[in-house]
Parts: structure tokens; C-alpha cells; sequence
């Protein structure tokens, strides 16, 4: 069976989760080829160190021409790597020319089971992607995109490689943390590629893409054999959004925002939390003193309190004016 490849991005910040992630991908894809921008030297440096199978890093420089760096001047941090995203992938191909399909995942995604079944739904088609499948209570959210850029895949073919391109183009164009004509960072431009492509498939895998957003449709359970199952059916990846690293080997899970209405699944999480033990001592074996990524309890707190108590307009305004300051909340 030829290589999966796989390409993703992550800074010194996300490295632990990062590490989590590529070792649950090549547990349950032993042939996955992955390919790291790397946005820092330290990054770069510890991957290198691991000595991951099957794994190539890129240096950002690499990666980076004139146009993406005069693009880099009017954009945050979280706004660059989202920009970075279509990039990266249309570079990997352009780079490996024997390579026929690419697929795109975010550094803080788990893997639990095999992902085979997942491209044996997609097949032949020219794009991959799936859909975000809010709660009824956050289904307000879809306007912001109703699909979620953490898996997305691209055959190379006359459509993947047009659509890929577009994307490319409309990232390095326009890519903010705001909701403006029909766009909001690099997500909402997906909305249109079932209309626009006639070989989109929709992933309909109800144990891939599960996330604080939709867990709350799900019930979580064990197989026969042990595994993870979500309704009935073997757990393939969870998004662990808005996951923290504590100092103290602790964690914090998820803001009051996510589990209003029920609590995260315990296992699920508590099999992420022993992954990133792990990551943290495999990564601090080979780097020992590298802290990034761990968080202040204190900090974390007072940002969970905000998340809370402070009202969504307050939030929201804050929210611009650290936009325009080149930051984020």
C-alpha cells in the first residue's frame, strides 16, 4: 500500500500536542508520511531530535516568498497560520511530485483507531473536507463556516489541484479572525467548494471530527474489542480545541462555554492527557528545560473567568481592538 501523506503546521507552543498527535497518527497509520511546517527553530530542532519515522520538516523560510511575507505584515499570529494552511499543502505537492493526494490536519487532533475507513469513504474524490456538526445550541456558529478546516484532503487531479489553488489565492488575499462578505479566516471559503466542485465529498464518519463543538449529539462508548466507539462505531479523531497544558502536569480541559450542558467524555480526554504526559517527557528527554506550551494556572484561570462572567458585546469588543493590535483573546 503506498504512503498516506499528511501535512500540518505548529510553533514552539505546540509542539507537545503536536508530538501527541503524530505518534497517534503513525499507531493507527503505520505507513503515514508526514510533513511539518515547522514556525520556529526550536520546533524544527526538537522534531529533528525525535527522530519520528516517515516525517519531513520544513523550515517556515522554505516555505515563505515575497508575497507571503508582505502578507505577513498585516496579519496576527493565528491569522498567518491560517493563511499558512493552503499554502503549506500546495507547496508539499509542488515539492513531491510523485505524491497523488495530500491531506491537511491541525496539531491538536488525537487519533483512536485506524483512518483507513475514512479514505475508503472518500475514494477517488478530488477534495475531502467535513463539516463542523454543531449542537443544536451552537448551530448559531455555522455562520462563521459550516465546514472545519482540520482535516481537508486534495487528490492530484484537474479539480483537488484548482480548488487547492483558489484557496490558496483567496487566503493570501483575505484571511482575518472576523466575519466579513462572506469570509471569516480560512474556513468560510469551503463553503462554497460542494457547489463550485463537482468531486467534493462531505465526510460522514460519525467517529471522525468529533470536537467540543459536537460531542453533545454523540454517545460515547466502549466497542467489543476495547476501543473508543461513538455511537456504535470506532472514535477515529477528536479536536482537542482550546485544550491547555498546565505547569504541574495538570490540564485544563474546556471553558464553561463547551460543557453548559453536559460534561466532556472523561476517557476521551483522559487517554489525551497521558498522550501529552508522554510527549512532555519524550520532548524534555532530548530538550531538557523546553516549557512552551505550559501554561500559568493563574493566567488560564482569569481567561476562563472572562470566558464566563464577562458579556459576549464586552468580549467582542475586545476582541477587535486586540485584532487591530495584532493580538488575540
Amino acid at each position: 500500500m503506498p504512503s498516506r501523506h499528511f501535512c500540518t503546521l505548529f510553533d514552539r507552543g505546540y509542539v507537545f500536542k503536536g508530538v501527541a498527535m503524530l505518534r497517534s497518527l503513525y499507531r493507527h497509520c503505520p505507513d503515514a508520511h508526514v510533513h511539518v511546517l515547522c514556525l520556529d527553530e526550536d520546533t524544527r530542532r526538537v522534531l529533528l531530535a525525535l527522530r519520528m519515522p516517515a516525517l519531513t520538516c520544513i523550515p517556515l523560510a522554505d516555505l515563505e516568498d515575497p508575497v507571503m511575507l508582505e502578507v505577513k505584515k498585516t496579519r496576527n499570529v493565528a491569522e498567518y497560520c491560517w493563511t499558512l494552511t493552503p499554502c503549506l499543502t500546495w507547496y508539499v505537492l509542488e515539492q513531491n511530485p510523485a505524491l497523488t493526494a495530500i491531506t491537511y490536519l491541525d496539531a491538536d487532533l488525537y487519533f483512536y483507531s485506524s483512518v483507513e475507513p475514512l479514505f475508503a469513504e472518500i475514494g477517488d474524490a478530488s477534495v475531502a473536507i467535513i463539516e463542523h456538526r454543531f449542537t443544536a445550541r451552537l448551530q448559531y456558529l455555522e455562520v462563521n463556516g459550516r465546514f472545519c478546516v482540520e482535516w481537508v484532503g486534495f487528490r492530484r487531479d484537474a479539480e483537488g489541484l484548482a480548488c487547492l489553488k483558489r484557496w490558496r489565492s483567496q487566503c493570501l488575499e483575505w484571511c482575518f479572525a472576523r466575519l466579513e462578505d462572506d469570509r471569516m479566516g480560512d474556513q468560510k471559503y469551503l463553503d462554497a467548494w460542494p457547489r463550485d466542485y463537482r468531486s467534493v465529498h462531505v465526510l460522514q464518519h460519525e467517529g471522525a471530527g468529533l470536537a467540543p463543538w459536537n460531542f453533545d449529539r454523540y454517545r460515547f462508548d466502549r466497542l467489543p474489542d476495547g476501543a473508543f466507539g461513538v455511537n456504535g462505531v470506532p472514535l477515529v479523531f477528536y479536536h482537542f480545541h482550546q485544550f491547555q497544558l498546565l505547569e504541574g502536569g495538570k490540564f485544563d480541559r474546556l471553558s464553561a462555554f463547551y460543557i453548559a450542558e453536559r460534561q466532556e467524555p472523561d476517557d476521551v480526554y483522559a487517554t489525551y492527557e497521558a498522550a501529552l504526559r508522554q510527549a512532555v517527557a519524550e520532548v524534555q528527554q532530548h530538550a531538557p528545560g523546553f516549557v512552551f506550551g505550559i501554561k500559568s494556572a493563574t493566567h488560564v484561570t482569569s481567561r476562563r473567568l472572562v470566558q464566563r462572567f464577562v458579556p459576549r458585546p464586552v468580549k467582542e469588543l475586545l476582541r477587535r481592538v486586540m485584532t487591530r493590535m495584532g493580538g488575540k483573546v
